[in-house]
């Protein structure tokens, strides 16, 4: 079998094609393709959003609902970040935590993954639902405390949500 000098000046073309391709894919950071970093691991490998920008900010609010909370904690609170205000009690460090847990590529507002080994810990009654944008992104997250994963969950988003962790014994 011989090749025309038609097919070799195609497959030449070609061959071309996908070096430069393959260069200008090596020019792009890894991380941008797959989800890397300190809170990684669903090894999806899929492209994922880009990262928050501070103009992305500017929208930061949220609106809080919690039940059963008991304690005074029972309530709807409006919250801002970027700046901080609104009537949550603690807008500083409900923003904060949020900040700390907000990571390109996940979800701040996640529930516990299906098929999460969780105890049978039982929380409380307590629920929350947050609804609003953080960092650009529609929320619409609802919390609970039925088990040990949704009291954890819970828990991290503490001073958002109440904290009903039960106080230090001495």
């Amino acid at each position: 079998m011989s090749l025309t000098r038609f097919d070799a000046a195609r497959l030449l073309g070609a061959a071309a094609v996908s070096v430069a391709t393959l260069v200008s894919l090596a020019a792009v950071p890894a991380a941008a393709y797959t989800d890397t970093g300190p809170r990684a691991g669903t090894g999806t490998g899929t492209l994922m959003p880009p990262p928050a920008r501070d103009e992305d900010r500017t929208g930061d609010h949220l609106t809080i609902t919690v039940r059963d909370a008991g304690a005074g904690a029972d309530g709807t609170y409006e919250l801002y970040c970027h700046p901080g205000g609104g009537d949550h009690p603690d807008p500083a460090g409900a923003c904060a935590v949020l900040d700390q847990d907000t990571r390109w590529g996940q979800d701040t507002f996640a529930p516990v993954p299906v098929g999460s080994v969780c105890t049978m810990q039982y929380g409380g009654p307590a629920t929350a639902h947050v609804t609003g944008v953080w960092a650009g992104r529609p929320v619409d997250a609802r919390f609970d405390r039925s088990d040990g994963c949704q009291v954890s969950r819970w828990d991290r988003m503490v001073p958002l949500l109440p904290d009903l962790r039960a106080p230090e014994r001495a």
